[in-house]
């Protein structure tokens, strides 16, 4: 499972940091969507040079990878987390495009909200392992 972030956003690498934390499998790795691995996965998978989406590419039971965009990425990351987290998989029953309204409305605010990073952050030291390039 890879999950490609926005690496100057404050909001998606809080987002990574509680992942990190909270995957005890070490389950998703990662990459930012700047980077060239980033940039690789996204044109395998269609995903356009402007998204503004977390996006979780996930593996199918036939071997194929799927990318889960906005809400569905992550509500699929809880899933993952499992825990206490779980209890906010009940979002799934609103409809998806009601999720995705909101968050896109976060989306297009992050910067406004959170700032932007100058460069992409480095990952700590004992994850680096998990990060791809």
């Amino acid at each position: 499972m890879l999950l490609l972030y926005d690496g100057l956003c404050p909001l998606c690498n809080g987002a990574v940091r509680f992942i990190l934390r909270h995957d005890r499998r070490g389950a998703v790795r990662f990459a930012p969507l700047e980077s060239a691995a980033g940039r690789e996965a996204r044109r395998r998978h269609g995903v356009p040079d402007d998204a503004d989406s977390l996006v979780l590419l996930v593996d199918g039971i036939d071997g194929t990878q799927r990318a889960l965009l906005r809400s569905d990425a992550v509500l699929a990351l809880l899933d993952v987390i499992g825990g206490l987290w779980s209890v906010l998989l009940l979002f799934r029953v609103a409809p998806r495009p009601f999720r995705d309204a909101l968050y896109s409305f976060i989306a297009r605010r992050r910067y406004r909200w959170f700032g932007r990073y100058d460069a992409c952050p480095l990952p700590p030291t004992e994850h680096r392992s998990r990060f791809l390039e």
